[in-house]
């Protein structure tokens, strides 16, 4: 084999494994993805113990700067991961991780990989309460955290409501962010 005929292979092996490495990188984490409502806000209906189970992605490539990134930021401070000073909805390298941290202790079932995805937000919806403490009912109250519990709503339209830093109420949507 002459070496212009070997050189030629070894180029197009060389641009055969970059535009698989490139394919690899470039796809969604497993743990982020999922069946997504396609509403531009964090949503419920029904019982509110499974609201969260089709939500977007929030992480640094989706959804980046959001209400519903500072709802998840809310979160990870509930749970004594975040601090309050460092919620200001925009998914940073900080966020990420605690997202990473908060997957390992809430969310073993699925890869701990920083991104809030559906599996994420399923796993957070878990700790939804109402005023009584329970996951019953279609009237929530707050998220459980282990380190503070976040006063939620959801109004008649399904959209959840949260407070932010400076005591206003916002609805977690994914496309503006409005929270401080």
């Amino acid at each position: 084999m002459s070496s212009r005929t070997k050189r030629t292979r070894l180029a197009a092996c060389t641009i055969g494994l970059l535009t698989a490495a490139t394919l690899a990188l470039s796809t969604s984490p497993a743990s982020a993805s999922g069946t997504y409502s396609g509403l531009a806000y964090v949503y419920g209906a029904g019982v509110f113990a499974d609201d969260w189970g089709n939500e977007g992605i929030v992480d640094t490539s989706h959804n980046t700067s959001s209400n519903a990134t500072c709802l998840w930021q809310k979160v990870l401070y509930a749970d004594g991961l975040l601090s309050a000073s460092a919620i200001d909805g925009i998914f940073g390298s900080g966020t990420a991780t605690a997202t990473e941290k908060w997957q390992v202790l809430y969310d073993s079932a699925h890869t701990a990989d920083g991104s809030a995805g559906q599996n994420t937000w399923t796993a957070a919806g878990t700790y939804l309460r109402n005023s009584s403490d329970s996951t019953d009912g279609n009237t929530v109250s707050y998220y459980r955290g282990y380190a503070h519990n976040i006063s939620l709503s959801r109004d008649s339209s399904g959209y959840y409501h949260f407070y932010d830093g400076d005591g206003n109420a916002r609805i977690a949507g994914y496309d503006y962010r409005t929270c401080s």
